[in-house]
């Protein structure tokens, strides 16, 4: 095996297998997943003019990614799950890079961190936050399944596509797609 992370997969089985010391909370493998990004810059250390990097990529449903900053106080590395701000509350994601490899990401998206406001992680996620999370996103298909039923009832021309509820469960945003403008107010 060339990578560790394929060697640590491979003995303990998909990401997707719930383990014992999880308390039935899927564990997060970087190698189980379509989306994982390598970080290639790991083994190289920046030069000393070159502060660390207080920013990472944070991943969320749907292969959806944000920068953040990170206090200086946390140590975080790829895999990591992460409470991070969002308006309202907060929202759950797993970090996909960090280091190095971040100011590179930074330069490709065109995302200015010094004139750009970034938002914050808050703190590397407890397990009450996993868990709500969990139950989230266990929640978004009934109540995409409940808002299609709502949407066919009123006769809106609309087909919603997904649902994806905030870690905290205080927002839901819903995605649909349409052929014409739809006031979907009613819905």
């Amino acid at each position: 095996m060339e990578n560790k992370h394929e060697q640590e997969f491979l003995s303990r089985g998909c990401c997707c297998t719930p383990q014992p010391h999880t308390r039935q909370i899927e564990v997060y493998s970087p190698a189980c997943d379509k989306l994982h990004a390598t970080d290639w810059l790991k083994e190289i250390r920046p030069p000393a003019a070159y502060p660390p990097s207080d920013i990472v990529e944070v991943r969320f449903k749907n292969s959806r990614k944000d920068f953040f900053r990170v206090q200086p106080e946390l140590d975080l590395k790829t895999g990591d799950i992460v409470a991070v701000e969002a308006s309202p509350g907060h929202d759950i994601g797993i970090v996909t890079l960090t280091g190095e490899v971040v100011r590179l990401q930074l330069k490709k998206k065109k995302v200015n961190p010094r004139q750009t406001e970034l938002k914050k992680v808050y703190r590397k996620a407890k397990i009450s936050d996993i868990e709500k999370w969990v139950n989230a996103v266990k929640q978004e298909d009934s109540t995409m399944f409940r808002s299609r039923g709502i949407a066919s009832s009123l006769r809106l021309s609309m087909k919603i596509s997904d649902v994806e509820y905030q870690g905290d469960r205080t927002k839901a945003t819903f995605y649909y797609t349409a052929d014409d403008r739809v006031d979907f107010r009613e819905l």
